[in-house]
């Protein structure tokens, strides 16, 4: 069974790697243009709708079944405000790092939350890997775009990724031995990262995806929550 949790949490921590090398390769190999911009702009749209869907479908359900009022709105507003200071602090430092924090506030929960499954319901576990892979991938990508875009170099980037994507695999051990009977703090954990990935998909992310006189790029949002729909209902 460990061997298992081990396995497919790297696997599902593994695509923040192969999403940032995507990206590079994308930048070297397609031409700019109307083409490339439409292509970034429905992956940035993609990627928020793929964190929407988290948030509405694993975080905050836990969040809500789990939780009352008080420590509810505790965790959703801690959330929120703590990732708006971090926010506006990047901001005044020139930062580009929302996506990538977006995309950490959604894997370590969820990660965690996979450690815990995995005794309980194997199969929906190995479901719930799945569909963390799925979402790193865009997230990833858009992420070494901003990173990229913000000074980072390439190589410190792909090692950042690299580095990155161990955390599933922590996350998972985690909750494996320390949360499988700790639902309070798991679910509290699941909302105050629910709370922060709201902020930022609404005061960063959701906005850099929209296109001027371009209809189809927020359809990628679209598609990105229905994938979200379709891996919640499988596990």
């Amino acid at each position: 069974m460990l061997n298992q949790l081990i396995i497919f949490s790297l696997l599902s921590g593994m695509t923040v790697f192969i999403g940032g090398l995507l990206a590079k390769y994308f930048n070297l190999f397609v031409q700019e243009g109307k083409t490339k911009y439409e292509i970034i702009h429905f992956l940035i749209s993609f990627g928020a709708g793929i964190m929407l869907s988290a948030i509405a479908l694993v975080l905050v359900p836990r969040g809500m079944e789990e939780l009352s009022l008080i420590p509810l709105c505790i965790a959703f507003l801690g959330g929120a405000i703590l990732f708006m200071l971090i926010d506006r602090r990047l901001a005044k430092s020139g930062g580009q790092t929302s996506t990538l924090l977006a995309m950490m506030m959604d894997f370590i929960p969820e990660s965690i939350a996979l450690g815990a499954l995995f005794s309980a319901d194997p199969s929906a576990a190995i479901l719930l890997a799945i569909f963390i892979g799925l979402q790193n991938l865009p997230e990833a990508f858009n992420s070494y775009r901003d990173l990229t875009g913000a000074g980072f170099s390439a190589k410190k980037t792909l090692i950042i990724f690299f580095l990155a994507s161990f955390i599933g695999l922590v996350g998972a051990l985690i909750g494996h031995f320390f949360l499988q009977d700790q639902s309070f703090i798991t679910a509290f954990m699941m909302t105050f990262a629910a709370g922060g990935i709201l902020y930022l998909l609404i005061q960063d992310i959701i906005p850099e995806g929209k296109l001027e006189n371009n209809y189809t790029t927020s359809l990628g949002s679209t598609i990105g929550f229905l994938i979200g729909m379709v891996g919640e209902k499988l596990i």
